[in-house]
């Protein structure tokens, strides 16, 4: 089965890919959403679901059809195509899900990569308390230095170095990234990146805690925006967000 399934032509080719990981708050895809909804991005693709958790629901603003759990959203006129993933990969495809990940970003010629993920705020040292935002390079990925990615390193955006303390592990391979607490498949896909990979790749991690993370996405939105040189004074928030991004509001009467 092909891991894409397009909706409409559309030339991925030279574009920047930003994929973000379920992880800590879901901060990743909360910032997916804004940059969604304010860009006017629309969907382009859909992606096998057979690797994730199942879920449907309906599309925003009453556009006809499904929401399926992986979509590729993109517009002819702008630099970057975003991946909105809705629930996290089954148990016993997580491999999988990452092969089939790398060889799309492989295949469709893309400008370059960038991962989207939260990090657990709790795991935090003192040293990591002065900004909320960190990247992380796979070992492995060729140099930024002219690429979509190169704001990298300029951008006063600290390098991730892990805050919880690791065991060093026998045959441990050289390009393992960092652990990063509450960060889902971020380290795992990031590990898995070959040698000889020639697709700028990045990763962008946000220190959160659980709870109304919309400050936070707008945060992680806003340094996306920066990186790729897009200058945004407001974040628009999708419809579904006033509808149920924290579900129904109780009957009062419940309490009297």
């Amino acid at each position: 089965m092909d891991f894409l399934h397009p909706t409409t032509p559309f030339n991925l080719e030279g574009k920047a890919v930003i994929i973000p990981v379920v992880s800590t708050a879901n901060v990743a895809q909360l910032a997916v959403d804004l940059i969604i909804a304010s860009f006017s991005l629309q969907r382009v693709a859909v992606f096998d679901s057979s690797f994730l958790v199942p879920v449907v629901g309906a599309r925003e603003d009453d556009q006809k059809g499904i929401t399926t759990p992986l979509e590729l959203y993109g517009h002819p006129s702008i630099d970057f195509v975003v991946v909105q993933q809705r629930s996290p990969v089954l148990k016993s495809r997580k491999q999988d899900f990452i092969e089939s990940l790398l060889e799309f970003i492989k295949v469709s010629n893309f400008g370059a990569a960038l991962f989207l993920s939260g990090v657990d705020l709790s795991n935090r040292t003192d040293a990591q308390m002065l900004t909320p935002t960190y990247q992380v390079r796979p070992t492995n990925g060729t140099s930024l230095a002219s690429t979509p990615l190169e704001s990298l390193l300029t951008l006063p955006i600290p390098i991730y170095t892990s805050p919880v303390q690791q065991r060093s592990q026998e045959g441990a391979e050289s390009n393992t990234i960092s652990f990063i607490p509450g960060g889902g498949l971020t380290r795992r896909m990031l590990s898995s990146i070959p040698a000889g990979w020639n697709i700028p790749t990045a990763g962008l991690l946000q220190f959160v805690l659980e709870g109304d993370n919309r400050a936070d996405a707008g945060m992680l939105a806003s340094v996306v925006a920066k990186v790729f040189g897009k200058d945004i004074t407001q974040w628009r928030q999708p419809g579904s967000w006033r509808d149920g991004l924290f579900g129904t509001p109780h009957d009062q009467t419940l309490y009297g």
